[in-house]
């Protein structure tokens, strides 16, 4: 199997983020530093090592979900920042790694599992799984500039989809919406806001897919039920 698979069926990280790893020079082949992707391997004959530690295939999968408090990273590992979303799984007995972006200033719902297959589908813009988050913005947002986040965005890397909306409630001060996207650019929705005239002051991701955040805890994760798992892997053509 190719060797960013292989990586992600250890449970290590997905295969977008494997093959990082390989081009950072972490990942080794018997001992040799992997310097190209795409290379093949055999799960009986090679020795595969990530970060100096040797990885197999997972022999079982992990899937939860956390409420990312604000003022957490969310990485596996960065030696830059001291308060990552992994600290707050410290307890879990299961390997698992966060699954798309979620903004250092942000919270809300974070996916965490160890199976790769999944973890890219879900990643990939090409299942277009749908994020609701709440925004809260300053001041009383605009129905002319409802319009535009729903019609689509210009920002500097292009022109975002068209999103779906739902305002919660305005005010001279502040103004709530829900707002629906698929895409997953770097601070997509702080961007998306600012070209319309607004600040974002708090915004949390309240659902991924058919996961739900409800009434869980800032801080804490509970594990993904199988009936509500299923669902989530059929969205993206999983059994």
């Amino acid at each position: 199997m190719r060797i960013n698979k292989y990586i992600a069926l250890s449970g290590v990280a997905s295969r977008r983020h494997a093959d990082n790893m390989i081009l950072q020079g972490r990942v080794k082949i018997n001992g040799q530093t992997v310097a190209k992707l795409g290379i093949q391997v055999q799960e009986n004959n090679d020795v595969i090592e990530v970060d100096g530690k040797v990885v197999s295939p997972k022999t079982g999968a992990y899937y939860l979900m956390m409420n990312k408090p604000p003022g957490c990273l969310v990485s596996v590992k960065d030696p830059h920042h001291k308060k990552l979303v992994t600290s707050l799984l410290k307890n879990y007995k299961g390997k698992v790694f966060p699954v798309g972006r979620l903004d250092y200033d942000s919270s809300g719902l974070l996916f965490f599992t160890n199976d790769g297959q999944l973890a890219f589908r879900l990643s990939h813009p090409r299942y277009k799984v749908e994020k609701t988050y709440e925004v809260e913005c300053k001041g009383i947002i605009t129905d002319s500039a409802l319009k535009k986040l729903q019609n689509g965005i210009m920002l500097e890397d292009g022109l975002t989809s068209p999103a779906k909306t739902n305002l919660i409630r305005r005010n001279e001060t502040l103004s709530v919406v829900h707002i629906t996207i698929h895409e997953g650019r770097k601070r997509q929705l702080r961007r998306m806001f600012k070209t319309v005239g607004y600040s974002v002051q708090n915004l949390k991701r309240i659902s991924y897919g058919n996961l739900t955040l409800g009434n869980l805890d800032e801080g804490k994760f509970v594990l993904i039920n199988q009936t509500t798992l299923l669902a989530l892997k059929a969205l993206v053509g999983l059994k």
